[in-house]
């Protein structure tokens, strides 16, 4: 375990190209030398620094080093507490490898290690594939927290293991066919969008095609046709051609395009053909005829047009079919409470981070890295057990597992019954973490705070219950109340036997 800065030095950021490349989310600031900084919202650069200093030779290797730190992002728009802020808890662990082999079996033994996290929180969870985003990296795994505050949206397979961030999932479309034998022109007056031209000709969505124009990096225009009833991928698109943007009308005007009825039939010369690869599944398309208030029905792929481009550029969602096992994907919302990371030698090529090879030869360091957002956990957590009372903290997270409720605190009975059965449960069970509301306020507002905090487990001494040598538990999760010998007590709560351990097993702790 090691420790990094918070505050960063632009040179490092410069060297591996992302001081630009990362965007506003990166908070930068100068000193009063006028020296570069940014506070670190990840910290990749720094530690392959580090390591270009300190570890040498391939013996040295596989290392891993990891931090609880710290991070800070300029988000656009923090929402949702903890969920999404400018500044939030990570750890985050990097590994250096001397072979891919080296890396994937650390990898694989992080992403075993993130999910028995995610069980041990009681998160109802999915590891799904994901984009790697500003960190880089070809190969990325995501831990998806299912919740409706969620952010991120995911398909996943109802019958197999298959899940995905809609970021990059593959979307295989069931084909749907406008059946006509031959091209026609037809007039659509006033119909400029996907939803009126089905209402048009009293046919789906998924039967029509839609088209939009945009540029790449270099200016290269592009006209892009996917299923009328999908959504173009952003990432997708950006993979194929860099830095594609959508022309804004001025731009449009000027290709010759008519918006509200674009079509590949008759493009212009110099514009590039691009399609979703589930078009090429479809013979005859329903598309603008590049000309106001027309369209073409039954335009055949290869006779009327010429596609110069297939490429997966949709986004998938619910419907769709899963690319391993063929059953229809269901969606959800997720929270991103955790990602693993494959990032190869991006970094350490970058900085120049090299070890000497067996062969003497230097080589550069293979990287992974892998993070948990600690304060997104909690948050996620919280989201997934709650009701209209409070929090349902499960006993692996909770600020305390058992909260002991002494109905009075001013007489010579109660409270010192409350302070034995504390002290008899805490030898019982040494990992037992008890917490006793010992203020002064009436019942109710004492269980009301309770059931809002959340404990997992609640004892209630009272002056008629102590009379009968009983107490009252009442287990949060549940709601569920019984009555317990006040002697016998630390015997009835046979749930408790995990907190006589020194160290709690792996496992969900759900109670």
């Amino acid at each position: 375990e090691i420790l990094m800065p918070a505050l960063q030095p632009a040179e490092l950021w410069l060297e591996s190209g992302r001081w630009d490349d990362y965007g506003p989310e990166l908070m930068r600031m100068n000193d009063r030398h006028d020296h570069g900084f940014c506070l670190g919202p990840t910290h990749e650069e720094l530690i392959t620094a580090l390591v270009r200093n300190e570890l040498r030779s391939y013996r040295q290797l596989p290392t891993t080093l990891y931090q609880i730190q710290t991070k800070y992002r300029d988000e656009i728009r923090p929402r949702f507490g903890l969920l999404r802020s400018r500044e939030f808890i990570m750890k985050d662990a990097y590994s250096f490898h001397s072979s891919v082999e080296s890396l994937q079996e650390t990898y694989d033994q992080m992403s075993e290690a993130y999910g028995a996290i995610c069980e041990r929180c009681g998160l109802d969870y999915r590891p799904v594939e994901a984009d790697s985003g500003q960190i880089g990296g070809k190969v990325t795994t995501e831990f998806m927290a299912l919740a409706d505050a969620g952010e991120a949206e995911l398909v996943y397979c109802p019958n197999c293991d298959y899940a995905a961030n809609t970021e990059v999932a593959e979307c295989i479309t069931q084909p749907l066919e406008y059946d006509v034998a031959a091209m026609e022109k037809i007039s659509t007056p006033g119909v400029t969008t996907i939803a009126a031209l089905s209402e048009f000709l009293g046919i789906d969505e998924a039967a029509t095609v839609k088209a939009l124009v945009g540029k790449d990096e270099k200016g290269q225009v592009i006209a892009v046709f996917i299923p009328g009833d999908h959504e173009l991928n952003e990432i997708k698109i950006d993979r194929v051609f860099a830095g594609f943007q959508l022309l804004d009308d001025r731009e449009l005007e000027a290709t010759g395009l008519p918006k509200g009825s674009i079509g590949p039939v008759g493009v212009p010369e110099g514009i590039i053909v691009a399609a979703d690869q589930n078009l090429e599944k479809i013979a005859r398309w329903v598309v603008g005829a590049n000309e106001d208030g027309f369209h073409y029905v039954g335009a055949a792929q290869g006779e009327d047009f010429k596609v110069d481009v297939w490429a997966d550029l949709s986004t998938a969602k619910a419907g769709d079919i899963c690319p391993n096992c063929g059953t229809p994907l269901e969606e959800a919302r997720g929270i991103e409470v955790s990602q693993v990371f494959q990032l190869g030698d991006k970094y350490s090529k970058a900085l120049g981070a090299v070890y000497s090879a067996e062969d003497g030869s230097d080589q550069p360091f293979i990287m992974g890295c892998y993070g948990v957002g600690i304060t997104r956990t909690l948050a996620a957590v919280v989201e997934q057990h709650n009701d209209e009372y409070g929090i349902k903290w499960p006993a692996s997270v909770a600020p305390a597992h058992l909260c002991i409720i002494p109905l009075t605190v001013g007489d010579d009975e109660v409270y010192p019954a409350a302070l034995r059965l504390a002290q008899t449960l805490k030898e019982s069970f040494p990992k037992l973490e008890i917490v006793i509301d010992d203020r002064k306020e009436r019942p109710g507002v004492k269980f009301a705070d309770a059931d809002l905090i959340g404990w997992p487990t609640q004892v209630v001494v009272g002056k008629r219950g102590l009379a009968e040598g009983k107490v009252e538990v009442k287990r949060r999760a549940t709601g569920e109340k019984f009555d317990v010998s006040f002697d016998s007590l630390a015997d009835s709560l046979s749930f408790l036997n995990r907190y006589k351990q020194t160290y709690i097993g792996r496992g969900p702790i759900v109670q």
